[in-house]
């Protein structure tokens, strides 16, 4: 049976494959995952940090510090773009029909989901598609990760805050490897397999986290949060890629997700101001469905752009990859 050549014919397959099966097992038998010892470890959703730390070491082992401004560049145009679609719509919204929103979302739901995205299905869908520039390009895009921009847009930030030391633990595996690979060049061969190699690892435990009964849960509010989030937030993102940096566009598709991290938004703004209150449980659980249909919607998304606009894939480093892996 080729069921790997099957898989790859499908858009993302590598990653949207591994997902809805984790997905679908997450759903209906989540004990499963949850054996415990070595399967929990690589298969549940604790496994996610661990394949998003490595994914990031052995990309940082082809990064080097002359392409510095260029990672810096990517990452903040594509941020403030997500950020601005996110805050605008949320801000336009809020004043014509006020917090309550439009279609069942409201503003809460709306800010709290645009703003941000799902940094693991980037980082493994570039990892894909695109070249190092773009994943390095993570660092920056970790501040969509959290409360932090949303509480910004809400008008809060005097009591919101991200710890410097998360900061510094979420780039340490990058810059690691990044400083192992430009000391010595044979860290970059010896670890380009890696990148790839994660990538259905990362797929799989970022399914182990989907329950798709918050698709039947949430109704057409969640459906429609998850769609204004891919038209509206992704249409900004794959502008700012296409327009600004001239770019194909893939890398701002791969950014046109819900995070899975916004499900606690609603929750932490409520904390800091009672007039979300209201908003806050049918928020959680949209956003919850966002996350789900985005998942599913943005790898072929992707696909898309880098099929009909072209690929930023490092056309070097993809054959020291397949070197390695014949020497192995």
């Amino acid at each position: 049976m080729q069921v790997l050549r099957a898989v790859r014919r499908i858009p993302g397959g590598m990653m949207i494959v591994p997902l809805i099966l984790a997905a679908l097992i997450h759903t209906f038998t989540p004990g499963v995952l949850a054996l415990g010892s070595f399967t929990s470890a690589i298969f549940s959703a604790h496994g996610l940090d661990a394949m998003i730390g490595l994914q990031l070491f052995f990309i940082g082992t082809r990064f080097k510090v002359r392409q510095a401004p260029e990672v810096v560049k990517r990452g903040a145009v594509l941020m403030l773009a997500k950020y601005g679609a996110g805050a605008i719509l949320g801000l336009l919204v809020a004043h014509y029909f006020g917090l309550g929103g439009i279609l069942g979302v409201s503003v809460l739901a709306i800010v709290s989901t645009v703003t941000g995205a799902n940094g693991a299905l980037y980082l493994s869908l570039v990892g894909e598609y695109g070249d190092t520039e773009d994943s390095a390009a993570m660092c920056i895009l970790n501040l969509h990760d959290g409360p932090f921009l949303t509480l910004l847009t809400l008008g809060v930030t005097g009591l919101a805050h991200i710890p410097a030391m998360s900061l510094l633990a979420a780039v340490l595996p990058l810059l690691i490897g990044a400083i192992l690979g430009n000391i010595d060049s044979g860290f970059e061969k010896l670890f380009a397999p890696g990148v790839h190699v994660v990538i259905p690892f990362i797929g799989f435990t970022i399914g182990a986290t989907i329950n798709l009964a918050n698709l039947a849960h949430a109704g057409i509010g969640g459906i429609v949060l998850g769609l204004i989030t891919v038209v509206i937030g992704g249409g900004a993102t794959i502008l700012a890629d296409r327009r600004i940096l001239r770019r194909p566009g893939y890398a701002g598709a791969a950014l046109s997700s819900s995070s899975g991290n916004s499900i606690a938004n609603p929750a932490a703004v409520a904390a800091l101001d009672a007039h979300y209150h209201p908003f806050v449980q049918q928020a959680t659980v949209e956003i919850a469905a966002s996350v789900v249909l985005t998942a599913i919607l943005v790898p072929f998304l992707t696909s898309y752009f880098a099929t009909r606009f072209g690929r930023g894939a490092d056309p070097e480093i993809e054959e020291q990859g397949a070197d390695a892996q014949v020497a192995y």
